[in-house]
């Protein structure tokens, strides 16, 4: 018995000893690193990454990559077991790679040299000499001297976009580079002042030379693709939209425009004495993007109403904004009269209704005129004067 348990505790020691593995070189460690995040890139695309400017710029690295490791054929063996999907046996898809293109040095420093413990989406040691280059050019702002003809320009799409006439969206979804076109990029807004002639880069893609206006009174002199690419890699990049995709305000929209809502300004028909006592100057202002008619139809029965009918003593149109973000602007502006009137619901509960105001109804047309030329941003409204004032 001795003997067998004996045998059977050596069998067991054998067993729990860890099998030795073939020590692998940092390089070699690196590689496989990189290879899994494609792999990752595959399984979740179901396809290979590939090249072009509309790509995100991790799967233009992963490309990149994937290109180099198809070439370096002593990197097949040691990726053998790991590619399931036969990446590195697969012919490249023949296409234009242009600014993506990285040299066999900074590649092969990328593959063998660079810290990928934190893998490819932390960039680290991952520039291609394109992105250099851009990032130079970026870089490379002098001061504008004819900026004072620029100022006004820039005050006023600043204000539009606070104000809300000018939507800003994600760079990328729509790409193109225009004279006039403006820009958030690295906090700055950028103005396109001119666009040379066209010419073709070496990688047979069209490109201009720019003039860029910053708000910061300086300029730069770069290429159409150079911007392209700094604002697709900043992150908090935007493009401004226009202020003349049809009008904002009118009584009719015209045809192709998106309509989104309607401001609306009510009276209140309330016997509460101090409503009645000051029924022209205390009005209710919202927005809405259904039928105002249809919104107040019950209002008798709605504290928010002050339990009584109301009338729609002025309406404007609105077309392509935001109407949470405008109601919100709107509030902030008349903020000061705003009216602190508590009253009982049905339920006898007490409440508090919102968006009544004690402003006169010219002070609303004119919010609503500051608004659609842009001068409301900074303004508030002054209870003492009865008007607009500077917030700032």
């Amino acid at each position: 018995m001795t003997t067998d348990l004996d045998e059977l505790r050596a069998e067991l020691d054998e067993y729990a000893k860890p099998k030795k593995q073939a020590s692998r070189s940092p390089r070699d460690e690196r590689i496989i690193a990189g290879f899994e995040e494609i792999l990752r890139f595959v399984d979740e695309h179901g396809r290979a990454p590939e090249h072009g400017e509309d790509r995100d710029i991790f799967e233009r690295l992963y490309a990149v990559r994937l290109d180099r490791l198809r070439e370096l054929t002593d990197c097949h063996e040691l990726l053998a077991d790991l590619d399931t999907h036969g990446l590195l046996k697969a012919a490249p898809k023949v296409q234009d790679r242009g600014p993506d293109e990285i040299g066999d040095d900074e590649l092969m420093a990328e593959l063998a040299g660079a810290d990928c413990s934190g893998g490819i989406t932390e960039l680290r040691h991952v520039r291609s000499a394109a992105d250099k280059k851009a990032a130079e050019e970026i870089a490379q702002r002098q001061k504008c001297e004819d900026f004072e003809q620029f100022k006004p320009l820039f005050d006023q799409v600043q204000a539009e976009i606070a104000s809300g006439v000018r939507p800003t969206a994600m760079f990328g979804r729509d790409a193109s580079i225009i004279q006039g076109d403006f820009f958030i990029l690295g906090g700055q807004l950028a103005y396109v002042a001119e666009v040379g002639e066209e010419i073709k880069t070496p990688e047979s893609h069209v490109d201009a030379r720019l003039r860029v206006i910053y708000s910061n009174a300086t300029e730069s002199n770069l290429l159409r693709l150079s911007l392209k690419r700094a604002l697709y890699k900043d992150e908090t990049s935007r493009r401004v939209g226009g202020a003349d995709a049809g009008p904002l305000f009118g009584d009719q929209a015209e045809e192709g425009d998106q309509q989104s809502g309607t401001i609306y300004v009510l009276r209140s028909r309330s016997s509460v004495p101090f409503v009645a006592e000051h029924r022209e100057l205390i009005h209710k202002i919202g927005v809405t993007g259904g039928d105002v008619e249809t919104r107040i139809a019950n209002a008798r029965n709605d504290a928010t109403y002050l339990l009584s009918d109301v009338d729609i003593v002025a309406t404007y149109q609105l077309v392509g904004i935001n109407r949470s973000k405008l109601e919100n602007l709107l509030h902030r502006v008349l903020a000061p009269a705003q009216l602190d009137l508590e009253i009982e619901d049905r339920f006898g509960k007490p409440v508090r209704p919102r968006e009544w105001f004690l402003v006169p109804l010219a002070v609303i047309d004119q919010v609503v005129d500051g608004v659609r030329d842009g001068s409301i941003a900074g303004a508030i409204y002054d209870p003492k004067s009865a008007s607009l004032v500077s917030n700032t």
